[in-house]
């Protein structure tokens, strides 16, 4: 091991570089407690971002749930948490990060900030989702004041907090989060596009929802609309079951990976985002490059995303926002969102991070 790049025992605590921030920066540890097999929006970015970083010449070392010992998390049991991880301090010093970011807020992700701190090594966090809300729907005697002070806590001694849009950012402030910096979103749009576009088989107009089937998506504001065409509901979760015997009439197919996802989005009429507690919903972005509408309510995630009356329209009444975004011509749709891009986030991503000195 070359010293001039080791770690000692008990180091001086590290600087960060600011003026060389992201061209430097050639090993990354990333942690995330979410991770494949799960199929959330947290999985899908990081897993483009390690692809793009990768790309780019970077070394990425993802710290994730899979090799250690985990247990299910309450509600939720596809999602582990780590119990415990074995020699934790000697692969994060070994690999010699030039960076670390923390991604997620759970067991593993305070198992690295406890060691970054120990060590001195400053390190960025990421905030994907909003706990506060997902844990007061599920258990209303937790205050959400008491999670977001939790979530303050953990991301407090990271140099930077990277969010996914700007309306996350602004709401965050107001709580008292401080140094919280953009990374946006990308689409594959050799996957997603409006190619794929065929025939399902079903009443149309066919309106889409692609994530978890979970409480906190708020699915049900959405199948108890009384309008003509299918209600077609792609993921799993824990209400699955539920939903299924309650609905009827609503076509469920499970979880859908690759092309067979690709193939939905492009033959719906309209993409239908009922959630009110997304930070961003990268789905919001596949429905959009597959030519698609969407249609949501005007709250964080889907104001940073669609543009009104060009890919989607936004309404508080959700039935109102289908049958506008059913009206909209799909010819521009699938090019409104240039930005969105991943080459363009890694580059967010890589200027964002804390460089250790070493």
């Amino acid at each position: 091991m070359e010293s001039s790049r080791s770690f000692q025992t008990k180091p001086e605590p590290a600087k960060v570089v600011s003026e060389t921030r992201g061209n430097s920066i050639r090993r990354l540890t990333l942690v995330s407690d979410a991770w494949q097999p799960q199929v959330n929006g947290v999985v899908t970015t990081l897993n483009h971002l390690v692809k793009e970083l990768t790309a780019q010449g970077v070394e990425v070392d993802v710290i994730q749930p899979q090799p250690y010992p985990c247990f299910p998390l309450p509600t939720y049991p596809e999602i582990r948490l780590v119990r415990r991880a074995p020699a934790l301090e000697e692969r994060l010093l070994n690999f010699r990060p030039d960076a670390i970011h923390i991604a997620t807020e759970g067991t593993l992700g305070w198992a690295v900030r406890k060691l970054a701190l120990k060590h001195g090594l400053p390190f960025t966090s990421g905030y994907h989702t909003k706990y506060p809300e997902y844990i007061h729907k599920r258990f209303p005697w937790i205050p959400e004041s008491w999670v977001y002070k939790f979530l303050k806590r953990f991301h407090s001694p990271a140099q930077r907090t990277l969010v996914p849009g700007e309306s996350i950012q602004q709401e965050l402030q107001g709580k008292g989060f401080k140094d919280l910096r953009l990374m946006s979103r990308g689409v594959d749009t050799d996957l997603f596009n409006p190619e794929r576009r065929s025939d399902l088989g079903l009443p149309r107009p066919i309106m889409l929802y692609v994530g978890r089937v979970a409480p906190e998506k708020n699915l049900r504001e959405f199948l108890d609309l009384d309008l003509p065409g299918s209600k077609l509901i792609v993921g799993k979760g824990p209400e699955l079951d539920v939903l299924q015997n309650a609905y009827p009439e609503a076509v469920f197919v499970g979880a859908k990976r690759g092309e067979e996802l690709a193939k939905y989005y492009a033959s719906a009429d309209v993409f239908v985002f009922p959630s009110k507690t997304d930070t961003f919903g990268v789905v919001n972005l596949e429905a959009i490059a597959s030519g698609t509408p969407v249609a949501a309510f005007p709250v964080t995630g889907p104001k940073d995303i669609l543009k009104e009356g060009v890919n989607g329209c936004l309404n508080e009444d959700l039935g109102v926002a289908i049958t506008q975004a059913l009206k909209l011509d799909r010819e521009p749709i699938a090019e409104s969102i240039p930005e969105f891009r991943w080459p363009h986030a890694a580059k967010q991503f890589l200027q964002n991070l804390a460089p250790i000195k070493k």
